[in-house]
């Protein structure tokens, strides 16, 4: 039980950084690429999972890089950006954006948690 809640507090501490991520790349779509919220959150989902893997994988899971490893994350995570994509286009209109995306956050955080504990990163048996 410590060690899932030492787990749950570092992808919780790297999902914060994470957070910080998704947000500035989703503004900073949303301002020079697009107008379009799903496609400022895609492109923020890409940075932001990446970032995801490399630390969760390093410090939350203790397992080094691999490609292989890291398309199967970015992979499961999708369940995580529909989550979040749902989220922020339900939100939107009635909250300001920025409250809309940190929710959308939310929602992503614990799919995200779910797919990587038990299906990307399981112990072995």
């Amino acid at each position: 039980m410590r060690a899932l809640l030492r787990q749950i507090f570092s992808f919780g501490l790297i999902g914060f950084i994470n957070a910080g991520v998704d947000t500035a790349v989703f503004f900073a779509a949303l301002k020079f690429v697009t107008d379009n919220l799903i496609v400022a959150n895609v492109c923020a989902w890409i940075v932001a999972v990446s970032c995801s893997y490399a630390l969760n994988s390093r410090f939350t899971f203790g397992k080094g890089f691999r490609l292989k490893d890291y398309l199967f994350f970015a992979t499961t995570q999708i369940g995580g950006l529909i989550a979040n994509t749902t989220a922020l286009v339900l939100t939107a209109p009635l909250v300001p954006l920025i409250v809309a995306k940190i929710i959308a956050i939310g929602f992503g955080f614990v799919v995200n948690f779910t797919l990587a504990r038990f299906i990307v990163f399981r112990a072995p048996k």
